[in-house]
């Protein structure tokens, strides 16, 4: 998380998730040693000759009405999660005394298992795995349940393409405050995975880890240690598809207190991802931010969904670009970490030293939109963020190691230094900006009542917000007292307008701490909401 009380100390990566190579129980043999012969026989992902697929992101559905209730409420619905009561045509039957992992080495790639119904385990080593061929599918029937007995660490892993994982219900893998940045399901982030009507819960780390061109659709992700999902490898990840899921109580292991500073935790977590569609899904109830986008994300589509009761932001998108945010729903966010914040409001929607840019190609590159969505007795609402002091090179970008989009092969880690960063292109290509965010159509609803005798003006409730800090730091910073201050609020096009507002909603303008009312929003030289629509309390 960037706010300026940790930044300058902490030195993190945020999200700079380690790629552990899995280890086999006999000999604790490299899993990446292991699947070289099955990939140099498999060749690439793509055929001979044929091009390979593009990176680019799937193109989103029309635009989004916010939900009224929650679309996906799966975690309940056996119907929904249900496979097949008998084995498919051609699909081999796996039996509870059979082992998974020994069944797929023995046969060839692309074949189907059906687990019949019962508890399946895969043995009593902690890497004890399913390391599956590529195209290979594994289908559960109603009851089909793959139980790592808190003994073994992960599910199903490996670097081969296009298996698919449906309608089992995977659980207890690993030991609690274990498998820290690691997940169970694509263990390693492997390309073209599909994971779909699965129930993964009560595992240690993340439940699913999402490579390019993941499809994670209708699944219960719910009361993992860490996260329901980690969208991450260290050779990127693009075009994935994130829908119609339930993603519930993640973060029982409550890494930021086991890590202080660690920013790894929430529903689910994505980290420099290309062209993503995040649609449909229910996030709630998970005991850290709802969704969290970190370090040079771009091309997010993200609508339609039922965000609620998380314990801190419902949304988090941070030194990233290129969003649309529309149609969605936020209700009783932050009610956790707010009371606990009051030096800075804890909003539903957080963006941080992020926007559109022309020059980052893909969708959204122009207007970062914010548009229709509902916002409902949240600690606070929308706050437009930019550190002044976090640029690429910067003791006080907790991204350590990554820079900007923008000028990639110029304005780098190294180069945006105490020589270059006062003159151009460094001045303007070293720091990630909240720029063209447009805030409208979207309807700000507050009840004070309903969020307890905390949510009062001076304790941070009840906010949107458009400002940055004083910069002071490093002592070779440009960026020093109110040069970002002025920028993100009068010369980076974040605008909010068009909106309608109930109950008392106040501001935090220009400088962090500087809480303002309607006449000082408004008026000039800000002019923010000079057309929304205000009603008082109960007004319809």
């Amino acid at each position: 998380m960037d706010q300026p009380d940790s930044a300058r100390s902490s030195g993190r990566r945020s999200a700079l998730y380690r790629h552990r190579l899995v280890l086999i129980a006999a000999g604790l043999v490299l899993v990446a040693g292991l699947l070289a012969g099955i990939v140099a026989g498999a060749g690439d992902d793509t055929a001979p000759g044929a091009a390979p697929p593009p990176d680019t992101a799937p193109t989103p559905a029309p635009p989004a009405t916010a939900p009224a209730a929650p679309t996906a409420k799966v975690c309940a619905n056996a119907k929904a999660l249900a496979g097949p009561a008998t084995a498919p045509a051609g699909a081999i039957t796996v039996a509870t005394t059979q082992n998974l992992n020994e069944l797929s080495k023995a046969s060839p790639a692309g074949s189907t298992f059906w687990l019949q119904p019962g508890t399946h385990t895969l043995g009593t080593g902690p890497f004890s795995q399913v390391i599956p061929k590529e195209g290979n599918t594994y289908v559960g029937a109603p009851g089909a349940v793959l139980d790592g007995q808190r003994v073994n660490r992960y599910a199903f892993t490996g670097y081969v393409t296009g298996v698919t994982i449906k309608n089992l219900t995977i659980q207890n893998f690993g030991a609690p405050r274990t498998n820290n940045d690691e997940g169970v399901v694509n263990h390693n982030s492997a390309t073209g995975w599909t994971i779909q009507s699965n129930t993964i819960r009560r595992n240690a780390g993340s439940a699913v880890m999402i490579g390019s061109r993941n499809l994670v659709r209708g699944n219960c992700l719910q009361d993992n240690g860490q996260y329901g999902f980690n969208a991450y490898n260290p050779d990127k990840v693009a075009s994935i598809v994130i829908e119609n899921n339930e993603i519930a109580g993640n973060n029982v292991d409550d890494w930021e207190r086991l890590k202080p500073g660690c920013g790894c935790t929430g529903g689910g977590k994505f980290w420099e991802v290309t062209g993503a569609v995040v649609r449909g899904n229910w996030v709630h109830d998970n005991l850290s931010a709802g969704l969290w986008a970190d370090t040079n994300n771009t091309g997010f589509s993200i609508e339609g969904n039922y965000i609620a009761d998380n314990t801190a932001e419902g949304i988090i998108y941070e030194t990233s670009y290129n969003a649309s945010i529309r149609g969605n729903t936020f209700a009783r966010n932050g009610l956790g970490k707010g009371p606990e914040n009051r030096g800075f409001p804890t909003s539903a929607l957080y963006i941080s030293e992020s926007g559109s840019d022309p020059r980052v190609p893909g969708q959204f590159n122009q207007t970062f939109e914010i548009t229709g969505n509902l916002f409902t007795d949240n600690w606070a609402g929308v706050v437009l963020w930019e550190n002044a002091d976090r640029f690429a090179g910067s003791p006080a970008n907790t991204s350590t190691g990554s820079g900007t989009l923008v000028n990639p092969a110029t304005a780098t880690v190294k180069t945006c230094n105490a020589g270059n960063i006062g003159k151009q292109p460094y001045l303007g290509d070293c720091r990630w900006k909240t720029q063209n965010v447009q805030v409208h159509g979207n309807t700000f609803s507050l009840d004070p009542t309903k969020l307890g005798k905390s949510c009062a003006s001076n304790s941070g409730c009840g906010y949107n917000g458009l400002f940055s800090n004083w910069g002071t730091f490093p002592a070779w910073s440009p960026y020093k007292e109110k040069t970002v201050q002025d920028a993100i609020t009068f010369d980076q096009s974040n605008r909010f307008y068009a909106n309608t507002y109930r109950g008392p909603w106040n501001f935090v303008l220009y400088e962090q701490g500087n809480k303002v009312n309607w006449s000082t929003w408004q008026g000039a030289p800000y002019g923010q909401d000079r057309d929304s629509v205000i009603k008082v309390q109960g007004e319809r």
